[in-house]
């Protein structure tokens, strides 16, 4: 074997046990041209000598001991090596060299070799594999190209997706899944979270993820520190990280390279977006800037759901005003009909009596008419204390809105209000107030109502000498309590499921008192469209105790 330059721009495997010919072939022609040449003289060198040389081109005597050139193409062929050989064979050899080339010889040298022949034989030969070289260069970088182009396609459509998600999406934890699901994908990681601020600005919550092993997904929208965060938070940077530094930090243990870009709102950082791998392969630059891009959507979404959820809200508030409009009218409307038709029945027999004093068929005044003038008196007393209730209802220019009203005061005006009614009916009624003010938000005149109804229900179910008592309390849960209590004859408990029933009537009144307040059916609809409960304990022969909470503020 003839070890050659080592600095050759191309490999030349010459395969000739007749010394003078390769030293033609290698010596004299190809090494001053600069090939790198090896040589051997036999072909079962040649295809060892072929496995570690990694030649460009062959060269081959057919005429070789032990195996022949044609048995080398052969060996070649079955090795999978394919490096174009040019065959060497004398003039008499036509059928030889006609079957060499079937068997994948690319080019022949006749006997006596020439170097002129052996340099064009080379130069053919090699011309073909450059080209083919060059061929297979291009395929490979368009081919590297189009994997690149289809990765950019890739990461563009999921960046597009999140964005028709962050304007389609009004479920903020279904687009937060679709955020970190992009984040994964686009980054080429193996796993991701989101974290978002608590209310308190003080901690983060696990907002959403993808492929977290359970033992932290449990942790959903709970508070949890990855120890990366944190830091990321303070710097207001992305940080990536890899390898052995990352094992300082906690999350170690669900991978080895860690990507963190924040999630800002006005410069202030309101979320952190982490995408991991599971092998330490560091997060490129371009990961980097894609995940800042997927931060940025989330950003957008934080602020679209707060701008949703300012809309809902002021939605919410004006249907619950167009509510309670509504509700001021049913309520004018039931009292006004109540009074109708409470004076229609004075009015009657005050003009029955005044047209017997018209007439005069009466005489002087004796002392059936002066009961009679009695009657008169009394009646109208009555007709005076229903206009007065009727003026006081006059509820269509009072607001709907919502304020903070203080219902100890509420309920302490009301009491003082209803105690000449009690009085006149031989009722005892009693206020037991807290000593400083309640707040809750709610429609004045509305609630008023709603306590005068239950006095007014308490009052035409109680007999002269019995009690009535309105008392206030305040609940563990913040909620205000309002009681109303009576010593009437209680209700049986087939008719307690049905007392707020519309037109639902359970016993007759006990008492001469009129009932001019809401009835029980839209009392409960006034506690209910201000977040409050009603409820009543009552059993025959005991009474009864109307309740209702409202929420304080």
């Amino acid at each position: 074997m003839i070890s050659t330059m080592d600095n050759a721009k191309e490999r030349v495997l010459v395969v000739e046990p007749d010394l003078e010919i390769s030293d033609i072939v290698s010596r004299q022609t190809l090494i001053p041209m600069g090939y790198n040449v090896q040589v051997v003289g036999a072909a079962a060198q040649a295809i060892q000598e072929a496995v570690r040389f990694a030649p460009d081109v062959i060269i081959t005597d057919l005429n070789l001991p032990g195996l022949s050139g044609k048995d080398l193409l052969v060996g070649l062929s079955a090795q999978g090596i394919e490096v174009p050989v040019v065959v060497i064979a004398n003039k008499d050899m036509e059928n030889d060299v006609i079957q060499a080339f079937r068997l994948g010889a690319a080019d022949f040298i006749s006997q006596p070799v020439r170097e002129a022949e052996v340099v064009t034989a080379v130069e053919r030969v090699l011309k073909q594999t450059r080209s083919r070289r060059e061929k297979d260069q291009l395929t490979r970088q368009l081919n590297q190209t189009n994997q690149e182009l289809q990765r950019r396609v890739r990461e563009l459509t999921t960046i597009f997706a999140i964005g028709k998600a962050v304007t389609s999406i009004t479920d903020p934890a279904a687009l937060f899944d679709r955020i970190v699901e992009g984040a994964v994908y686009i980054t080429e990681a193996d796993l991701g979270w989101l974290h978002l601020r608590d209310d308190r600005g003080k901690s983060f919550v696990l907002s959403a993820h993808k492929n977290l092993p359970p033992s932290v997904s449990s942790r959903l929208n709970q508070t949890w520190e990855d120890g990366l965060s944190s830091l990321v938070a303070l710097s207001g940077e992305s940080f990536s990280i890899s390898g052995e530094p990352l094992k300082r930090f906690k999350v170690a243990q669900l991978g080895q390279s860690a990507l963190v870009a924040p999630v800002k709102a006005k410069k202030e950082v309101v979320g952190l977006l982490i995408v991991m791998r599971k092998k330490a392969q560091p997060f490129s630059t371009g990961s980097q800037a894609l995940l800042e891009a997927v931060a940025d959507y989330a950003s957008i979404s934080l602020m679209n759901s707060r701008l949703y959820r300012a809309v809902e809200d002021r939605a919410l508030t004006f249907q619950r005003s167009m509510e309670s409009a509504l509700l001021n009218g049913r309520i004018l409307e039931e009292i006004n009909s109540k009074v109708s038709q409470a004076i229609r029945e004075p009015l009657g027999t005050i003009k029955g009596n005044l047209d017997l004093l018209a007439g005069k068929s009466l005489g002087s005044l004796n002392i059936e008419q002066a009961n009679i003038l009695s009657i008169i008196q009394a009646k109208l007393q009555t007709v005076k204390e229903l206009l007065a209730g009727l003026e006081a209802n006059r509820l269509r220019s009072e607001s709907v809105q919502k304020t903070a009203i203080d219902i100890n005061e509420l309920a302490k005006q009301v009491a003082e209000r209803f105690q000449p009614v009690a009085k006149r009916l031989g009722i005892n009624l009693s206020a037991s107030l807290l000593q400083k003010p309640v707040r809750v938000n709610a429609v004045r005149h509305q609630i008023l109502k709603v306590i005068e109804g239950l006095l007014y229900n308490a009052l035409s179910h109680s007999q002269s000498g019995g009690k009535i008592t309105l008392r206030l309390a305040v609940s563990l849960d913040n909620r205000v309590r309002v009681s109303v209590q009576d010593q009437g004859p209680g209700i049986d408990a087939r008719h307690l499921p049905h007392l707020f029933e519309p037109g639902y009537q359970s016993e007759v009144k006990t008492s001469q008192a009129n009932s001019l307040g809401l009835s029980l059916a839209m009392i409960r609809e006034v506690v209910t469209i201000h977040d409050g409960k009603i409820w009543v304990e009552s059993k025959l022969g005991s009474g009864s105790v109307f309740h209702f909470t409202l929420p304080m503020v």
